[in-house]
């Protein structure tokens, strides 16, 4: 069988994006579902409150291509544009986020193209989240497809934020006032806070339950 990589131009139309990205984020989102059953067999415990996916419209593709200078064509979506497909995996702490990186990481069949670590290192407007580019492979009758796939990790009170973010972000279309910005970045910092507290707060409730 044919082993491709997806950047090539074994895919020619926007129906054959649609089914290998489909098809890779239906792989790890069945991946992150078993490993948080395993997880909770093993430590009694979910990491993992919920999963969303999506794939990106062909009208925001092709914004994007523009944006940076390329033609709108299939091949160039699928050479240029990493975040085709998108994975959010929200968790409830802070630790839950590296916990689920480090399983994604060890599974045989995907392959960490970057990391970007938006949580030790965050964005100046405050964003925070942990992303991982990944390649999956996609077996078709004929060939083999590397997909890749975007996956954002972030807690429940990070989401809560970057929603706000997004949704002020269109509002004023990138230029918001600078209050409104400069309040972001405060809230972003009350997040923190609120996430290092929660933390703090299960482990002491987790050695209560250890000493009973």
């Amino acid at each position: 069988m044919e082993h491709t990589m997806g950047a090539d131009n074994q895919i020619e139309t926007w129906q054959e994006v649609t089914l290998v990205y489909n098809s890779a984020l239906k792989q790890i989102n069945t991946k992150l579902e078993v490993l948080n059953d395993e997880f909770q067999h093993v430590h009694q415990y979910n990491p993992i409150e919920h999963i969303k996916s999506r794939i990106k419209t062909p009208e925001s593709i092709v914004k994007k291509l523009k944006r940076h200078g390329y033609e709108s064509d299939i091949e160039n979506m699928v050479r240029y544009v990493n975040d085709i497909a998108g994975i959010r995996v929200i968790c409830s702490f802070t630790s839950d986020i590296y916990r689920i990186a480090e399983m994604i990481r060890l599974q045989n069949d995907i392959h960490v193209v970057t990391v970007k670590d938006y949580i030790r290192n965050p964005k100046p407007s405050g964003y925070k989240s942990y992303h991982m580019l990944v390649t999956v492979p996609v077996f078709l009758s004929d060939r083999t497809v590397e997909v890749k796939v975007e996956i954002q990790i972030r807690t429940v009170a990070m989401d809560f934020w970057a929603s706000l973010e997004h949704k002020i972000k269109y509002k004023f279309e990138g230029n918001a006032p600078e209050h409104v910005k400069n309040e972001l970045v405060e809230c972003s910092r009350m997040v923190s806070e609120l996430d290092q507290r929660m933390q703090e707060l299960n482990e002491e409730i987790k050695g209560f339950a250890m000493e009973a």
